[in-house]
């Protein structure tokens, strides 16, 4: 998060670039190594037995040409896998939405005249142009990690950047010098500029809320029932080919193509929504996807009033608010910096509305050709109007609808209305323990959550799926991510363990074990040290070989060729099939490997409330979670599956786990009997002090809770004392703690 400081030196959000060094390009034999080892829990033996074949003729035969090949390819590049990384977001067609766009949900603004919808809308607004400002003039502090830079490219693709789809995929436009933003409301287009040729702000707080107050005001004007048909938005919903077919319809017409140019060219997009959230699954639904909701068979939710082809700062009715970003350029670590930024600033500002000599986190003047600008004592009142035209009225989007469009329009909401009603997207905020009581016990908090998941996973389903958890690599020029693949062998003699009758310390001992050995994957993964980034560049150079073969024996001529009265290949395809791909790319392990069930991130800051993305295969979880001092904050999606049993199960889990650690730490730390003294008293044996009166109590005056009521599936051991409510005493101070790797 930004630190403040009153004169921040410029040109310095970018200083550190040349320093970072490149990503690396691991050795093959240590790919192929972590490779197998990620693959052993999830594969039988014969299976592994055949990538492990696989693997070695790999090594043997194409992989060296091929890593050879790659380092050639990397020696004029930022980083090796960059350009293929574009590649495979910008090739998917399937929609966006609940596909690829993750969101955040920021806490509630503590401000109370922010607790609403429009002054919120405004807050937000007037903080992104502040970072906006900050980052464009080179004064934003670059992020680092225990004094380490970390890139910050994509800082550059944040605002003024669309994903625009064309017939052979989409492409990214940024527009750099973008000074407008877009307002949707009731699937209506509104904007008016934000920004002087400077980067500073032209309106006040104030008058950007009088400039929503008057959208609102004007689109409310459309009867809910005729938002629906008219929601150009929900194109951006569409699989990307159909919407690049609709696009180019759109286009047609040129004030439609003027409309989309204003729309692409955009800072951000803020969406204001005319419902607010009944619950925490329907919260998170809204910042997904948009809400679904039919009125005499009229779509009435607000699916309708998004673009997700573009960054959107969501506010509810009720003033919740939240982000849905364009995930092809900018990971979540990026946008989280921004969502914890822009949320301290509205703190700031608060404090600023008490005490004008305040500071506020950014450093963005008011524009002097901003209405309300005020020139400092000695300078003269009167501005040249600038050499541009500065626009700060709200200007309705009016966009020409012919039949074409208007199917495109029904269709694609009738399509996004099907993927809404296949997702089910749930929330848990535990609020027991967090990361207090986790480090307490000696755990890595992330380690502790993973290896939960996959307790909570084995305890729904009974089996152990492959899991993804992306590692940050930023510390590399233009770095983005790493896959940790959670499954390792310790991860399942942890879970087999567990459900085991093993004695609770085993337990403890093995869930160590895993978390530790999660803990040193992370750091190999962190530092480019992992497999599957590595081994997908090699897939995709082999790609590109077999494509330039078959290209090259189709320039050729057909009588040219020798033929063979042996030769069964048809005509059609003589001479031009591609090469076969190594083994390894076609074997079983592949497969299972790039079918993440479990993939999960995490993306935690005090500014956030929850975080969450679709699955991202049709039998799996998509799960993002956050990390509290004092609560675990986790939100599941899923098509078809039981999200709120899964979540319950994790639940479950997390309390036993608790109920096992407290167990063994009192057990560890027994409370010295009291003692009678001479005269009859009955003691304290530690404090010396008289014990009045008598209450029974649990072990060692601990009461268990009942934390699973029904059955358990974590139930293995006895549990004595479940159900039992008595008062809780400090277990810390007792003497000697025997440390919990004793256990």
């Amino acid at each position: 998060m930004t630190k403040f400081e009153a004169n921040p030196p410029e040109s310095r959000t970018f200083a550190r670039q040349g320093d970072l060094p490149k990503l690396p390009i691991p050795p093959l034999e240590e790919t192929c190594a972590r490779y197998l080892k990620s693959l052993e829990g999830l594969q039988d033996p014969r299976e592994h037995a055949e990538t492990r074949r696989a693997v070695e003729e790999f090594l043997h035969h194409d992989g060296p040409r091929i890593q050879e090949k790659l380092k050639e390819y990397a020696k004029d590049k930022a980083s090796y896998i960059e350009e293929f990384w574009y590649e495979s977001y910008l090739s998917h067609s399937d929609p966006v939405v609940l596909a690829l766009n993750p969101f955040f949900v920021l806490e509630n603004d503590p401000t109370p005249d922010r607790g609403q919808q429009l002054p919120r809308a405004a807050s937000l607004i007037v903080s992104s142009l502040g970072f906006i400002h900050d980052l464009r003039a080179g004064m934003l502090e670059p992020d680092s990690v225990r004094g380490i830079p970390l890139d910050m490219d994509q800082y550059s693709r944040l605002f003024g950047t669309a994903r625009i789809p064309t017939e052979r995929g989409c492409k990214m436009e940024v527009h750099s010098e973008a000074r407008h933003v877009v307002v949707l409301r009731r699937g209506q287009f509104y904007w008016f500029d934000v920004l002087d040729a400077e980067n500073r702000p032209v309106l006040t707080e104030r008058e950007i809320l009088r400039n929503l107050q008057a959208i609102v005001s004007d689109a409310d004007q459309m009867p809910i029932q005729e938002v629906a048909r008219n929601s150009i938005g929900v194109l951006s919903t569409e699989n990307r080919k159909v919407w690049s077919t609709l696009r180019k319809a759109l286009i047609c017409n040129k004030n439609n193509e003027s409309c989309l140019d204003v729309v692409d060219n955009a800072l951000f997009v803020v969406c204001l929504d005319d419902a607010s959230p009944e619950n925490l699954a329907e919260l998170c639904d809204n910042f997904l996807c948009g809400t679904y909701e039919l009125k005499g068979g009229i779509q009435i939710g607000t699916c309708t009033n998004r673009w997700y082809d573009k960054l959107q700062i969501i506010v509810c009715a009720d003033g919740a608010a939240g982000i849905n970003f364009e995930h092809t350029g900018v990971d979540g670590h990026t946008v989280l910096r921004f969502a914890a930024d822009i949320f301290t600033e509205g703190l700031m500002l608060l404090a600023r509305s008490i005490n004008p000599s305040a500071p506020t986190l950014f450093h963005a003047p008011l524009s002097p050709y901003a209405k309300a600008y005020k020139p400092p004592r000695g300078q003269p009142v009167k501005v040249d109007s600038p050499s541009y035209v500065i626009d700060t009225t709200p200007k309705k989007l009016e966009w020409t609808l012919y039949p074409e469009l208007r199917a495109g329009i029904r269709f694609a909401e009738t399509r996004l209305s099907d993927l809404i009603c296949q997702n089910d997207c749930q929330a848990l905020e535990f609020k027991t323990y967090g990361k207090n009581f986790i480090t307490a016990h000696g755990f890595s908090p992330d380690a502790f959550v993973q290896m939960a998941f996959q307790a909570a996973y084995y305890g729904l389903y009974g089996r152990i799926e492959c899991t993804y958890e992306p590692a940050m690599t930023k510390s590399f020029l233009h770095g983005r991510t790493e896959a940790i693949r959670t499954v390792q062998p310790h991860t399942v003699d942890f879970v087999k363990t567990f459900f085991s009758e093993a004695p609770n310390p085993q337990k403890v001992n093995a869930l160590r074990k895993a978390c530790q050995g999660h803990v040193e994957l992370t750091k190999e993964c962190s530092k480019g040290l992992g497999q599957d980034r590595h081994l997908y560049a090699l897939y995709c150079l082999v790609q590109r070989e077999r494509e330039s073969q078959a290209a090259a024996a189709s320039s050729f001529d057909e009588d040219d060729r020798p033929t063979s009265p042996t030769s069964t290949v048809s005509s059609g395809s003589s001479g031009r099939d591609k090469p076969p791909l190594p083994s390894i790319f076609t074997d079983n392990g592949w497969h299972i490997l790039n079918r993440s069930i479990l993939s999960t991130s995490n993306c935690g800051n005090p500014a956030l409330r929850l975080f969450g993305f679709g699955p991202v295969a049709a039998d799996g979880y998509g799960i993002g979670y956050i990390i509290k001092d004092e609560g675990i904050s986790v939100c599941a999606s899923s098509k078809h599956l039981q999200t709120r049993r899964f979540l319950d199960t994790l639940q479950g889990y997390l309390h036993d786990i608790q109920r096992i650690l407290i167990q063994l730490h009192l057990s560890a730390n027994q409370r010295p009997e009291p003692f009678i003294d001479h005269a009859g008293v009955l003691r304290d044996s530690k404090t010396g002090r008289p014990i009045n009166g008598h209450a029974e109590q649990g072990v060692n005056g601990y009461e268990d809770e009942d934390t699973m009521p029904g059955y358990s599936f974590f139930d293995s051991g006895d549990i004595e004392l479940l159900g039992r409510r008595k008062a809780r005493p400090s277990f810390y101070n007792t003497g000697r703690i025997i440390p919990l790797a004793e256990y």
